[in-house]
């Protein structure tokens, strides 16, 4: 790195600083997660893909399980040549993560031969293996909704004292909350099970046409795997389903903006078989098309569509007057597979030997055949099963609350999942001896803090990244699911060198040139803001957010690379879109007029 690079570097760990009033609160993330000055030596970056807002200490579990699993895929299970696992720390609520690279010859040689062993026996058998990982994951999401509800009888129940079972109720809270998290971490094995050899797939295409084909653009060759058929878009197209049902049941002027789910739901059963009808299609859509989260299922207030109906009904407005208008409701899958084919031909045509052309076909049909993994099973595993398993904590919380450990039952999320199996088995020992619990004179005021902790930590900006600059960036997920390249790094220290600059650089994530009202979104709870024709912009989008693309005219975002969920969703709706700005939600202010130029993947402010 050379001394100009340094001085224009990012702010070491050790220089970020515990706002203060809140160092009792940061203490309680656990301690394996905390900076350390040792920390100074290695590059991280912000994960506001995944943790736009400050974590509360349980929700830290999202993070914990999940590298925890990535790391085993990556390091031990498929043995990635040049990757090792991520390592994630916590500061004033905000999570960094950081890649452990392989640099070393002789050791990439090694692993080179343990992962093509490995993951060329899961290419080869790719179909087979992935129809039972949808069965491992139902089998997964039909335990977690067995689990009985934790509950304290004031005396054990007569039928279990003469059936002899010989264990009291006490006991089982504890055996229920373990499964409830060995469940948890157990379900990001499988999540990724797939992932990662889906992203090595296309980046092995990816590099093959880099190289091939020096002129082409990173977003050409996204677009030769566009067209997907993932269960993630599912929602989305449920809704639009419902929609044309409405017309056609002729029940749709029921569904008016400002009007709530439940005012629409009594409304509709009082018109008779219509009404009636319709409903009976919103069951079909929910089980289990709405068991989606309204965040990327990371935090636990971020509820699915089924707990809550807010987001769903609030879309169908806008559906129904879409097709009234005649405008097309779907994704224009065929369109982009017809795009693809034409794409994949021509550039076959450029290739000079059988030999390449060979090699080329062989790796673009294994993208087509591994992608839709990359977006499909995060309806099962961040959406489905997390919304489970939050609300099995939420259970456990209301079950604390009712013993006075705290005020609400939400408020379990303010402690570890350590300390809250600490307050279960205390609970379960004064229920034992008839004794009062000590929780209620410890938790409410570690809860106290912990909130006002975060309200304090939601105030504050935090640097998108830290450490030195690295060399170079080989880890798949972090280049294509980030899109932290070291060019991208390059892009973002020279933003913050030129402050006054009006163009604001990206990935060129999908094509199109549109100008329009910059509406910034740093959470789900802002999205009724977007109005139609405004250009989103946020530090990242997720599935459940499929519906506010029929109203925005562009997506701009800090985080995401050619292959993140913006990028994608971006392409399957013909929209244009730029990702990985690094600084687009503190640049652009809500209300600026801006232009997205998403094949040059330049973002500028106008006014």
């Amino acid at each position: 790195m050379s001394s100009a690079d340094k001085l224009k570097g990012f702010p070491l760990p050790s220089s970020l600083k515990v706002l203060p009033g809140t160092e009792g609160a940061q203490a309680g993330y656990p301690y394996y997660t905390q900076f350390s000055k040792e920390d100074d030596k290695q590059f991280w970056f912000y994960n506001s893909m995944h943790f736009p807002e400050p974590m509360c200490v349980f929700d830290m579990i999202t993070a914990e399980a999940a590298y925890c699993a990535l790391g085993a895929a990556n390091t031990r299970v498929h043995c990635l040549p040049t990757t090792l696992g991520i390592d994630s720390r916590i500061i004033n609520g905000r999570v960094y993560i950081g890649g452990n690279a392989v640099t070393d010859p002789a050791e990439i040689e090694r692993r080179t031969k343990e992962f093509q062993q490995r993951a060329f026996y899961y290419y080869a058998n790719w179909e087979r293996l992935f129809s039972n990982w949808k069965s491992k994951m139902m089998g997964l999401i039909r335990e977690a909704q067995a689990f009985p509800k934790p509950e304290l009888p004031e005396f054990e129940p007569l039928e279990n004292v003469r059936a002899g079972r010989g264990i009291a109720s006490n006991h089982y809270l504890l055996d229920i909350y373990q499964k409830t998290l060995e469940g948890y971490f157990r379900m990001w094995h499988h999540h990724f099970e797939f992932l990662l050899l889906g992203y090595g797939a296309y980046l092995t295409f990816f590099d093959f046409c880099k190289k091939a084909f020096p002129e082409i653009s990173d977003q050409t060759v996204a677009r030769m795997v566009a067209g997907l058929e993932a269960e993630i878009f599912r929602p989305d197209d449920e809704l639009r389903r419902l929609a044309k049902c409405a017309i056609e049941l002729g029940v749709d002027d029921q569904f008016k903006d400002g009007r709530s789910p439940d005012e629409i739901i009594q409304s509709l059963k009082h018109l008779g078989q219509p009404g009636l009808q319709w409903l009976k299609e919103l069951e079909v859509s929910r089980d289990p098309w709405f068991n989606i989260n309204v965040g990327d299922g990371f935090y636990h207030y971020h509820r699915s569509w089924n707990d809550d109906l807010s987001m769903p009904f609030a879309a169908l407005p806008g559906y129904i007057a879409n097709a009234k208008k005649g405008e097309r409701l779907e994704r224009q899958t065929a369109k982009l597979m017809e795009d693809r084919k034409k794409l994949i031909a021509e550039y076959r045509e450029l290739l000079e030997t059988d030999e390449e052309r060979t090699a080329y076909d062989q790796m673009i049909e294994l993208a087509h055949r591994v992608f839709p993994y990359v977006e499909g099973h995060k309806f099962y595993c961040e959406h489905w099963y997390t919304n489970l398993f939050f609300n099995k904590i939420r259970e456990f919380g209301a079950l604390l609350a009712k013993y006075g450990f705290f005020p609400e039952a939400d408020d379990a999320f303010q402690l570890s999942h350590y300390e809250l199996e600490s307050a279960i088995i205390d609970l379960m020992t004064a229920w034992s001896n008839g004794s009062a619990p000590r929780g209620p004179s410890r938790w409410p005021a570690i809860v106290r803090e912990r909130k006002e902790a975060l309200a304090v930590w939601a105030k504050h900006d935090t640097p998108p990244a830290l450490g030195p600059v690295p060399d170079i960036i080989d880890d798949p997920a972090i280049v294509m699911l980030w899109g932290i390249t070291r060019e991208n790094l390059d892009k973002w220290l020279s933003a913050g060198a030129q402050p006054n600059s009006n163009e604001i650089k990206g990935v060129a994530a999908s094509n199109g040139v549109v100008e329009g009202v910059a509406r910034v979104v740093k959470s789900a709870e802002e999205i009724n803001r977007l109005r139609h024709g405004d250009i989103l912009v946020c530090q990242v989008t997720n599935p459940s957010w499929a519906p506010v693309f029929q109203k925005i005219a562009a997506a701009v975002s800090d985080i995401g690379g050619s292959m993140s969920h913006a990028a994608i969703v971006a392409r399957e709706y013909g929209l244009p879109a730029v990702v990985g700005t690094g600084t687009a939600t503190q640049k652009i202010k809500d209300g600026q007029r801006i232009r997205v130029d998403g094949g040059r993947g330049v973002v500028t402010v106008l006014g």
